[in-house]
């Protein structure tokens, strides 16, 4: 499997859909009530709905927002929540927590936040998990606003969770939450959809006189000042207040309630272009898990065009090979495939499918659906009775406000949060016990990984830009623009000069390969790796034993003298692999996986040769100035040619040198994305990425090419493709690195001029990238 790091990110600067004209705009409030937003298209109410039915399919959407308090918690009560009350986003406002992060909240609900105390203020959004891979970028503006993009099904939605300064805060704060609003909606591209939910701390007030085109007349009591800047904002930007569009029982239209207070702080609004959407807005009563305030949802029918789906990758369970009475049925069956043999059929496409087909039979299929989070185990039954008790006494108060209930109330919620602890408490327990054991290590690497991946918050890059930075939303032009891409890196070499002189070639006996051998090899390779094309892994050799053996041994060998190799092999998998890019230069220094054969034998020596390195310079009168290099799609880049020179220099057998060249001929690879698998395309350049000898093979080609100017260690020190080259003097380093940079580049190895730093020790605030640039001849 072939593994590739690229960065391909939706540019927010460019519509990805033209903007909808407003048509006749029908929104129902209850009792059979409507209110009329914009004009009335020809046709009529029927005739509009026809022609949207034709163009493509409607996707429903709960939207949401509540101020929690607090999530400390809360957490997997709140998912509860959303999923009784079938909300798919949720905006959260004060949740008091610090950090920038998602994480998983329980029920497959994931939770994105920023906050920088853990005292007051605090937003974020959550996203049932059905959403959550269609995230395409997270701004984290303050701990009062943050914004999320989605595309769902070929649409832009943008959510914003916003949490305005309170009627007592300083004038001063309000306007920079205004300011940051307006910035976050000022970036939006017009053509894609918004919705905002918000704990304004305004009343935007009862009836609509004078602001008809952004809001209903159905609010509560008197307009504030804080109520007018919503109304002015919801002005500047073409917005709606939703929630005052929708004739609803006073009951359902109160979003704050303290005391004897009854007032309407929380509210969603859209661009008034996709008012039209949304059917329906009213307070959810009821729930408990938030004390003074209750969620307001809004349900929205966004119209997509009709895609074709791509089907789920359904793999064999061959992780049940660990069973040994897996490994004996299998055993058993695959026997009875050969008709009693044991012994495996001389050639590999035989061979192959008959194990492809007796895994399929006795170990399964995967159902590809991905397994339930394991975040929230501890949610028990007597947890959950005891949060429904509680739910059950907040109605209780909300109906009859008496101090009897009212104290019955807060009771059940100090129980709600001692239940919460001992439920939690007793479950780490419990892990710690079964640390010891097998299982337990599997739990808890299985969590540890969990919490890794939902503290991402793109997961799935599932559209990409063009050539021109249009963004891609369907299946085919984005397969179509993943094939173009790395099509075009793999088949393209660097300007390089090209070789006059000749190289010897190696002309020896090859011994055979032994099956001693291939049972080391065999032993040292670990189970629960990734399968390539051929879906057959390890664990099905260690199974069948001897019998393995003695098949690949021969294999090779008939490999080794025919110095050909199964055209099944010839075909790879490459996975694009998510990068932030500011993660580049922090990780670029030192993500070599071998080190070069004539320095060190690996990194903790490197590491320990540049530190005595820095300490015999701490105390002296010298500096010591170090140059980091890293070259530029290093594996990708190789040319063959380059590559058959450097292993006949080396004095590789000329019937390695040919079984190699047999490997890398009409090699052909598929990229694997979100949205499924490209169609085949030829690699004629560059090493097999995943492949075992690739790293080998890279070595050999940077020893040939580096012998001319290469130091001895620890003046010169090469991580795979990252290069340290050391000197006392700045003018001798960057001398060192033009000759390097000449060695490389005029065969075809490009340097990364952004990711290359001088670094000066002992450090006096020095430290400078280098700017160079250089002519070699051109081929």
């Amino acid at each position: 499997m072939r593994i590739v790091s690229t960065n391909f990110i939706p540019d927010r600067s460019r519509p990805g859909l033209t903007t909808t004209a407003i048509g006749a705009v029908d929104l129902q409030g209850a009792g059979g009530n409507w209110a009329t937003v914009g004009r009335r298209s020809r046709g009529g109410r029927r005739v509009h709905r026809q022609r949207e039915k034709r163009k493509g399919k409607s996707v429903g959407l709960r939207i949401g927002t509540l101020n929690v308090g607090t999530m400390t918690g809360k957490g997997r009560e709140l998912a509860d929540v959303m999923e009784r009350r079938k909300v798919d986003i949720l905006c959260v406002q004060e949740t008091r927590w610090k950090g920038s992060k998602a994480r998983s909240i329980g029920a497959g609900f994931k939770l994105f936040y920023y906050g920088v105390d853990s005292k007051r203020n605090g937003v974020g959004v959550v996203l049932k998990k059905e959403f959550v891979r269609n995230v395409l970028e997270v701004k984290r503006v303050s701990d009062r606003v943050m914004s999320l993009k989605l595309e769902i099904e070929g649409v832009m939605l943008n959510v914003v969770s916003g949490y305005a300064p309170q009627v007592g805060c300083e004038l001063e704060e309000k306007e920079r939450f205004w300011s940051e609003l307006d910035e976050v909606m000022e970036s939006i591209p017009t053509g894609e959809r918004v919705v905002i939910g918000a704990d304004f701390n305004g009343h935007v007030g009862e009836g609509n006189t004078g602001d008809e085109e952004v809001m209903g007349k159905f609010g509560v009591k008197e307009r504030n000042l804080e109520g007018q800047m919503v109304v002015d904002f919801a002005k500047r930007m073409d917005m709606g207040v939703v929630n005052t569009y929708f004739q609803k029982r006073e009951e359902h239209r109160v979003t704050y309630k303290s005391g004897g207070r009854r007032t309407q702080v929380d509210y969603i609004l859209c661009r008034r272009g996709n008012l039209k959407e949304i059917s329906d807005c009213k307070v959810v009563v009821g729930e408990s898990v938030a004390r003074q305030h209750r969620m307001v949802v809004c349900r929205m029918t966004l119209m997509v065009c009709k895609t074709k789906r791509s089907k789920v990758e359904k793999k064999t369970k061959w992780w049940k090979l660990k069973k040994e009475e897996c490994c004996e049925e299998f055993r058993q069956k695959l026997r009875q495939a050969l008709g009693g043999q044991v012994v495996l059929p001389d050639d590999w496409e035989t061979t192959a499918e008959v194990i492809r087909e007796t895994g399929r039979k006795v170990l399964g299929v995967s159902s590809g659906r991905r397994k339930e989070d394991k975040e929230t185990w501890w949610w028990n039954e007597e947890v959950q009775d005891s949060i429904q008790r509680k739910r059950l006494a907040k109605k209780k108060w909300d109906m009859d406000r008496t101090e009897e209930n009212r104290q019955e109330y807060k009771e059940l919620q100090r129980r709600v949060k001692r239940e919460v602890s001992k439920a939690k408490q007793k479950a780490y327990e419990e892990l710690y016990t079964r640390l010891d054991t097998r299982e337990g290590e599997k739990d808890l690497y299985r969590l540890a990984r969990q919490r890794d991946r939902d503290g991402k918050d793109v997961q799935q890059v599932r559209v990409i830009k063009d050539r021109e930075g249009r963004v891609l939303t369907s299946e085919e032009s984005v397969q179509g623009r993943w094939k173009e891409y790395f099509e075009e890196l793999m088949n393209e070499e660097n300007e390089r000069e090209k070789r006059v002189e000749g190289v010897n070639s190696v002309e020896q006996k090859v011994d055979k390969i032994r099956k001693d051998e291939v049972r080391k090899a065999l032993k040292r390779m670990k189970s629960g790796k990734a399968v390539g094309p051929d879906d057959i892994p390890v664990e099905v050799w260690k199974c069948l034993g001897e019998a393995a053996v003695e098949f690949l041994a021969n294999l090779f060998n008939r490999v080794l003298e025919s110095e050909r190799m199964p055209e099944e092999w010839r075909r790879s998998v490459l996975v694009p692999i998510f990068k932030n890019k500011g993660d580049v230069q922090s990780c670029s220094n030192y993500r070599g996986i071998k080190l070069m054969s004539h320095t060190m034998k690996s990194t903790t020596d490197a590491i320990f040769a540049l530190r005595i390195l820095m300490e015999k310079y701490r105390d002296g009168q010298k500096e010591l100035h170090c140059v980091f290099v890293d070259l530029e799609k290093a594996y990708d880049r190789v040319p063959r040619e380059e590559l058959w020179y450097c292993m006949r220099k080396s004095g590789v057998a000329e019937k390695y040198v040919r079984v190699v060249q047999d490997m890398y001929e009409r090699s052909r690879t598929v990229v694997r994305c979100a949205v499924g698998q490209t169609e085949e395309f030829k690699v004629e350049v560059g090493l097999h990425q995943g492949s075992a000898l690739s790293p080998f093979l890279f070595a050999m080609v940077m020893d040939q090419l580096s012998e001319e100017v290469r130091q001895e260690s620890p003046w010169t020190m090469m991580f795979a493709d990252d290069i340290v080259i050391c000197s006392e003097s700045r003018e001798q380093v960057e001398e060192n690195l033009e000759r390097w940079r000449f060695a490389l580049e005029r065969r075809g190895m490009k340097n990364q001029a952004e990711l290359t730093d001088i670094i000066v020790y002992p450090q006096h605030n020095q430290k400078a990238t280098l700017c160079l640039q250089i002519t070699y001849p051109k081929g």
